[in-house]
Protein backbone atom coordinates (compact mmCIF):
# COMPACT_ATOMS: atom_id res chain seq x y z
CA UNK A 1 0.00 0.00 0.00
CA UNK A 2 1.44 3.39 -0.99
CA UNK A 3 1.84 6.05 1.59
CA UNK A 4 -0.46 8.88 -0.05
CA UNK A 5 1.41 11.33 2.43
CA UNK A 6 4.93 10.36 1.28
CA UNK A 7 4.32 10.26 -2.62
CA UNK A 8 2.84 14.04 -1.83
CA UNK A 9 5.63 15.11 -0.17
CA UNK A 10 7.43 13.61 -2.52
CA UNK A 11 5.97 15.23 -5.09
CA UNK A 12 6.14 18.80 -3.40
CA UNK A 13 9.88 18.25 -3.00
CA UNK A 14 10.48 17.37 -6.34
CA UNK A 15 8.35 20.93 -7.83
CA UNK A 16 10.10 23.02 -5.30
CA UNK A 17 13.58 21.53 -6.55
CA UNK A 18 12.13 22.15 -10.43
CA UNK A 19 11.10 25.58 -9.32
CA UNK A 20 14.52 26.66 -7.95
CA UNK A 21 16.77 25.13 -10.36
CA UNK A 22 14.93 26.70 -12.72
CA UNK A 23 15.14 29.94 -11.07
CA UNK A 24 18.78 29.71 -10.76
CA UNK A 25 19.27 28.69 -14.14
CA UNK A 26 17.43 31.96 -15.15
CA UNK A 27 19.71 33.86 -13.03
CA UNK A 28 22.26 33.01 -15.23
CA UNK A 29 21.39 35.04 -17.55
CA UNK A 30 21.89 38.35 -15.37
CA UNK A 31 25.36 39.98 -16.17
CA UNK A 32 27.43 38.56 -12.97
CA UNK A 33 31.02 39.71 -14.11
CA UNK A 34 32.83 41.80 -10.75
CA UNK A 35 35.24 43.49 -13.38
CA UNK A 36 38.01 41.17 -12.37
CA UNK A 37 38.97 38.89 -15.51
CA UNK A 38 36.63 35.49 -15.05
CA UNK A 39 36.03 36.10 -11.19
CA UNK A 40 31.80 35.68 -11.24
CA UNK A 41 29.07 35.97 -9.26
CA UNK A 42 26.70 32.53 -9.75
CA UNK A 43 23.68 34.31 -8.17
CA UNK A 44 21.85 30.87 -8.24
CA UNK A 45 24.07 29.63 -5.60
CA UNK A 46 21.85 31.47 -2.94
CA UNK A 47 18.37 29.69 -3.95
CA UNK A 48 20.49 26.22 -4.31
CA UNK A 49 21.50 27.17 -0.82
CA UNK A 50 18.21 27.79 0.63
CA UNK A 51 17.00 24.29 -0.80
CA UNK A 52 19.29 22.34 -0.08
CA UNK A 53 19.03 23.49 3.77
CA UNK A 54 14.94 23.50 3.22
CA UNK A 55 15.22 19.90 1.86
CA UNK A 56 18.26 18.40 2.87
CA UNK A 57 21.28 16.36 1.01
CA UNK A 58 19.85 14.77 -1.23
CA UNK A 59 17.48 16.77 -3.12
CA UNK A 60 20.04 19.20 -3.00
CA UNK A 61 22.34 16.91 -5.18
CA UNK A 62 20.07 16.13 -7.78
CA UNK A 63 18.76 19.89 -7.82
CA UNK A 64 22.54 21.29 -8.12
CA UNK A 65 23.24 17.97 -10.88
CA UNK A 66 20.44 19.24 -12.94
CA UNK A 67 21.05 23.13 -12.78
CA UNK A 68 24.82 22.18 -13.99
CA UNK A 69 23.56 19.58 -16.80
CA UNK A 70 20.72 23.15 -18.10
CA UNK A 71 23.82 25.24 -17.98
CA UNK A 72 26.30 23.34 -19.61
CA UNK A 73 23.44 22.70 -22.91
CA UNK A 74 22.27 25.94 -22.77
CA UNK A 75 25.13 27.75 -21.99
CA UNK A 76 28.40 25.72 -21.81
CA UNK A 77 28.36 23.83 -25.49
CA UNK A 78 29.02 27.39 -26.80
CA UNK A 79 33.00 27.74 -25.69
CA UNK A 80 32.33 26.64 -21.47
CA UNK A 81 33.27 22.69 -22.72
CA UNK A 82 36.53 21.71 -24.37
CA UNK A 83 36.41 18.00 -23.60
CA UNK A 84 33.67 15.59 -22.26
CA UNK A 85 35.53 14.95 -19.20
CA UNK A 86 36.12 19.04 -18.69
CA UNK A 87 32.46 19.34 -18.81
CA UNK A 88 31.53 16.47 -16.58
CA UNK A 89 33.25 18.17 -14.18
CA UNK A 90 32.96 21.42 -14.37
CA UNK A 91 29.29 20.96 -15.18
CA UNK A 92 26.73 18.69 -13.34
CA UNK A 93 29.47 17.67 -10.76
CA UNK A 94 30.97 21.11 -9.71
CA UNK A 95 26.88 22.41 -9.93
CA UNK A 96 26.32 18.99 -8.35
CA UNK A 97 28.24 19.64 -4.87
CA UNK A 98 26.41 22.76 -4.37
CA UNK A 99 24.19 20.13 -2.86
CA UNK A 100 26.68 19.29 -0.04
CA UNK A 101 24.68 22.54 1.78
CA UNK A 102 22.26 19.79 2.52
CA UNK A 103 24.80 18.64 5.23
CA UNK A 104 23.65 20.83 7.38
CA UNK A 105 19.75 20.78 7.02
CA UNK A 106 18.88 19.19 9.80
CA UNK A 107 21.24 21.08 12.40
CA UNK A 108 19.90 24.16 10.75
CA UNK A 109 16.33 23.27 10.68
CA UNK A 110 16.61 22.05 14.37
CA UNK A 111 18.45 25.66 15.31
CA UNK A 112 15.67 27.46 13.50
CA UNK A 113 12.86 25.78 15.19
CA UNK A 114 14.73 26.26 18.70
CA UNK A 115 14.44 29.94 18.60
CA UNK A 116 17.90 30.36 18.31
CA UNK A 117 20.21 32.07 15.62
CA UNK A 118 21.57 30.16 12.58
CA UNK A 119 22.91 32.32 10.44
CA UNK A 120 26.75 31.24 11.30
CA UNK A 121 25.25 27.70 10.55
CA UNK A 122 23.49 28.47 6.98
CA UNK A 123 27.30 30.25 6.55
CA UNK A 124 29.31 27.33 7.58
CA UNK A 125 27.47 24.82 5.54
CA UNK A 126 27.02 26.86 2.73
CA UNK A 127 31.20 27.42 2.28
CA UNK A 128 31.14 23.64 2.41
CA UNK A 129 29.51 23.41 -0.95
CA UNK A 130 30.73 26.66 -2.35
CA UNK A 131 34.29 25.34 -1.76
CA UNK A 132 33.58 21.77 -3.40
CA UNK A 133 32.34 23.34 -6.89
CA UNK A 134 35.23 26.39 -6.71
CA UNK A 135 37.06 23.36 -5.87
CA UNK A 136 36.22 21.23 -8.83
CA UNK A 137 36.51 24.35 -10.98
CA UNK A 138 40.06 25.11 -9.89
CA UNK A 139 41.41 21.57 -10.71
CA UNK A 140 39.90 21.84 -14.45
CA UNK A 141 41.72 25.14 -14.53
CA UNK A 142 44.61 23.51 -13.80
CA UNK A 143 44.59 20.86 -15.87
CA UNK A 144 42.44 22.30 -19.18
CA UNK A 145 42.16 25.98 -18.83
CA UNK A 146 46.11 26.79 -17.87
CA UNK A 147 46.78 27.64 -21.91
CA UNK A 148 44.20 30.52 -21.04
CA UNK A 149 46.81 32.00 -18.13
CA UNK A 150 49.01 34.57 -18.77
CA UNK A 151 52.66 33.63 -20.36
CA UNK A 152 54.21 34.29 -17.08
CA UNK A 153 52.00 32.91 -14.84
CA UNK A 154 51.70 29.10 -13.69
CA UNK A 155 48.52 27.30 -14.57
CA UNK A 156 47.58 26.84 -10.87
CA UNK A 157 48.10 29.56 -9.38
CA UNK A 158 46.09 31.09 -12.52
CA UNK A 159 43.02 28.86 -11.33
CA UNK A 160 43.53 29.49 -8.11
CA UNK A 161 43.48 33.11 -8.50
CA UNK A 162 40.00 32.76 -10.71
CA UNK A 163 38.58 30.49 -9.06
CA UNK A 164 39.26 31.75 -5.26
CA UNK A 165 38.47 34.92 -6.21
CA UNK A 166 35.01 33.82 -7.60
CA UNK A 167 34.75 31.72 -4.50
CA UNK A 168 35.21 34.80 -2.00
CA UNK A 169 32.96 36.69 -3.87
CA UNK A 170 30.00 34.29 -4.00
CA UNK A 171 30.88 33.77 0.02
CA UNK A 172 30.59 37.61 0.45
CA UNK A 173 27.48 37.82 -1.63
CA UNK A 174 26.04 34.81 0.40
CA UNK A 175 27.29 36.82 3.90
CA UNK A 176 25.66 39.98 2.74
CA UNK A 177 22.17 38.29 2.45
CA UNK A 178 22.21 35.92 4.80
CA UNK A 179 22.47 39.24 6.89
CA UNK A 180 19.53 40.56 5.18
CA UNK A 181 17.51 37.62 5.06
CA UNK A 182 18.03 36.76 8.79
CA UNK A 183 14.50 37.79 9.83
CA UNK A 184 12.99 35.17 7.73
CA UNK A 185 15.21 32.23 7.73
CA UNK A 186 12.12 29.94 9.38
CA UNK A 187 9.80 30.73 6.30
CA UNK A 188 12.53 30.45 3.66
CA UNK A 189 14.16 27.49 5.78
CA UNK A 190 11.38 25.31 7.61
CA UNK A 191 8.64 23.23 5.36
CA UNK A 192 5.74 23.67 6.56
CA UNK A 193 4.51 19.89 4.86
Amino acid sequence: MINRASGQDSLIVLTEGAIITALAMGLSYIPHSTGVSSVEFVYGLIPMSIYALRRGLKPGLMAGLVWGLLDMFLRGLGGGVLNPLQGFVEYPLAFGVVGLIGLGSVRVQRTIRNGKNALGLIIFYSAIGFLAKYFLHFIAGGIYWGSYAPKSMNPWIYSLVINGGSFIANMIMLIVLAILLNRIFKQLIIPKN
